[in-house]
């Protein structure tokens, strides 16, 4: 399953009450470390799929939700569990660093 994209108005449904943990990635079509990722997190989505889902919340058009969640630059990563954050990151990682962090958080 590729990554997805998540709204303000989607943030909770699809996030917050997912039955599996989720990676969030707020990103921006224009910022360059986000690009880099971007092909990673494609690919761990259908590598990791039913174990945790990748989604991807432009800021630009979607500001309330990187908000609420205090990000302040991008690319910024956060693993929900249950509803609650487990673990954030920020900037581009490699794909095994981002593979590893994922893991270890779920």
């Amino acid at each position: 399953m590729a990554t997805h994209a998540v709204t303000d108005e989607t943030f909770d449904a699809e996030v917050k009450q997912s039955d599996i943990p989720v990676v969030v990635d707020f990103w921006a079509p224009w910022c360059g470390p986000c690009k880099q990722i971007g092909p990673s997190l494609e690919e761990l989505s259908s590598e990791m799929d039913g174990k945790v889902k990748i989604v991807k919340v432009n800021v630009d058009e979607n500001p309330n939700a990187p908000a609420q969640m205090g990000v302040r630059g991008i690319p910024a990563l956060f693993i929900f569990k249950d509803g609650q954050v487990v673990s954030n990151m920020a900037g581009a990682k490699p794909k095994a660093a981002l593979q590893s962090w994922i893991e270890d958080s779920i």
